[in-house]
């Protein structure tokens, strides 16, 4: 399901956390002979600090124009599976240039939210918004309807990795 003309020649990948990116993009990936990349780790490498640190020390607004400079830079690539972090298609500037790039394919990983609690359980430590279930559900109900523009989107819940890259490739016709 190209949505341009143009060939496909990266694939991004998005949703809540537990939806699989960083699982399913090395997959992908592999399958394609291309590189995988995960934006929160380019991030971090290029930061020299974790994410929470960069939060801790500059705020949300500079760790957002920092992603999306980060995600504008990696995007450009070609041969590329790039899973973002969940939050980064919040920002329209982000999105937008997702969704317009040619040879861009943005891939929506859906996942319910029962199944990002049983896949994220024992992360706690790593992911702290994990113990706020009220802030959580409301994050997953404002992110929802934005992952969802993506030009395709695959419900995972059930599904097995190998199943997941199964449908991405099938979509991207690759």
């Amino acid at each position: 399901m190209n949505p341009t003309s143009t060939p496909i020649r990266r694939i991004i990948l998005t949703g809540f956390m537990g939806s699989g990116k960083s699982t399913v993009g090395p997959l992908v990936a592999q399958r394609l002979g291309w590189r995988f990349l995960d934006a929160d780790d380019v991030f971090e490498t290029e930061a020299g600090m974790t994410i929470a640190e960069f939060f801790a020390r500059h705020g949300e607004p500079a760790f957002r124009d920092r992603e999306h400079a980060t995600i504008a830079r990696l995007a450009t690539a070609d041969a590329l599976v790039l899973a973002l972090g969940g939050g980064a298609i919040e920002r329209d500037a982000t999105r937008d240039l997702l969704l317009n790039s040619p040879g861009t394919l943005l891939v929506h990983l859906e996942v319910t939210l029962p199944t990002t609690l049983a896949r994220c359980r024992g992360t706690e430590h790593t992911r702290p918004i994990l113990a706020d279930h009220a802030n959580l559900e409301a994050r997953y109900q404002r992110r929802l309807p934005l992952y969802r523009t993506a030009h395709v989107s695959v419900v995972v819940d059930t599904l097995t990795p190998a199943q997941v890259t199964d449908a991405i490739l099938g979509a991207a016709d690759l």
